[in-house]
C-alpha cells in the first residue's frame, strides 16, 4: 500500500464526509457544486468522478439519471458508498494512474478529492493529465486555497505560534507530509496551462461559509436561503476567490 493511500484510508476510517456535506455549511458547498454542475450536462452523458470518497456527488448525479462511475482509492469510503448502491459502478484507482479507462471513455469528469491530497507537482501534473485524456469534455477540479487555511489555522484561533514553522517567508502553506494541500490560483492556472486545459469559468463552492461554520448552522430557514443566494449570485466574484475555502475550475480540452 503506497503512503497516501495509507494516511487517507487512516483518515476517512475515521472522519465522516457524509455528515461534513449535509451540514448547513457543507450543503452550500455540495448545492453549490451542483448548480454549477447540472449547467454542463446533457443527456445521456456518461460521467466519471474521480477521487468519489464516500459518493456524495457520484449518487446525486445517479439518481439524475446519469451513467456515473465512481473512482476511489480508499477502502473504507468504497465501502460506505457501496453500503448505500449496491448496483453503482465502482473502480478502485489512484487518481495519477487511470490506465484501466480509454481515451475519451467520459463526457464528464469529477476531480472533487485528489488535487486535495496531491503534493507533488509532478503527481498533479499527471492527475490532471489523467483525467483530461479520459474526458471528451468538460472537467470539474476542486481544490482547498492557501489563503483560507492560513486565516482560519494560524489566526482565526490566534494558532500562530504552533504552525509558523509550516509557513514560508510568503505565508505559503509547506508541508509535504500533510493529509491536505494548500493551493494558490496562480498554481492552479499554471497546473492548466501545462495541462493543456481551458478555464471555462472558476467559482467558490463555500466561499465565506468555513469562516463561520456555527452561524450558518445555526441559520433559520429563511436566513439560510437568503445566504444561499447571496454566495450564489457572487461565488464567481475575483476578489473573493482566493479566500474561499475550495474553488472549482470548469476547464475543457
Amino acid at each position: 500500500m503506497d503512503p497516501l493511500k495509507n494516511k487517507l484510508t487512516a483518515f476517512y476510517n475515521k472522519f465522516n464526509e457524509d455528515k461534513r456535506l449535509d451540514t448547513r455549511h457543507g450543503q452550500v458547498e455540495f448545492l453549490t457544486s451542483m448548480h454549477y454542475i447540472r449547467q454542463y450536462l446533457m443527456p445521456g452523458d456518461k460521467i466519471v468522478d474521480i477521487g468519489a470518497g464516500p459518493g456524495k456527488y457520484s449518487l446525486a448525479l445517479k439518481d439524475l439519471g446519469y451513467d456515473v462511475t465512481a473512482v476511489e482509492l480508499t477502502r473504507p469510503n468504497i465501502g460506505k458508498l457501496r453500503a448505500k448502491d449496491k448496483q453503482i459502478k465502482i473502480v478502485e484507482a489512484n487518481a495519477v494512474d487511470l490506465s484501466m479507462f480509454e481515451d475519451d471513455a467520459f463526457d464528464v469528469a469529477v476531480l472533487f478529492g485528489p488535487m486535495y491530497h496531491i503534493y507533488d507537482k509532478e503527481q498533479r501534473i499527471k492527475a490532471l493529465s489523467e483525467a483530461k485524456r479520459i474526458c471528451r469534455r468538460t472537467l470539474f477540479v476542486t481544490y482547498i486555497m492557501n489563503e483560507y487555511a492560513v486565516i482560519e489555522y494560524a489566526f482565526k484561533d490566534n494558532n500562530y505560534s504552533s504552525v509558523k514553522d509550516k509557513l514560508d517567508d510568503d505565508f505559503r502553506i509547506k508541508d509535504p507530509d500533510a493529509l491536505f494541500v494548500h493551493s494558490r490560483i496562480e498554481e492552479i492556472d499554471e497546473l492548466n496551462e501545462i495541462c493543456g486545459l481551458k478555464l471555462l469559468k472558476r467559482f467558490a463552492s463555500d466561499g465565506p461559509t468555513d469562516y463561520m461554520r456555527s452561524t450558518v448552522n445555526a441559520m433559520d430557514e429563511e436566513t439560510f436561503a437568503a445566504y444561499l443566494a447571496f454566495h450564489l449570485k457572487t461565488c464567481e466574484r475575483r476578489e473573493l476567490l482566493g479566500a474561499s475555502s475550495h474553488i472549482v475550475d470548469i476547464l475543457r480540452k
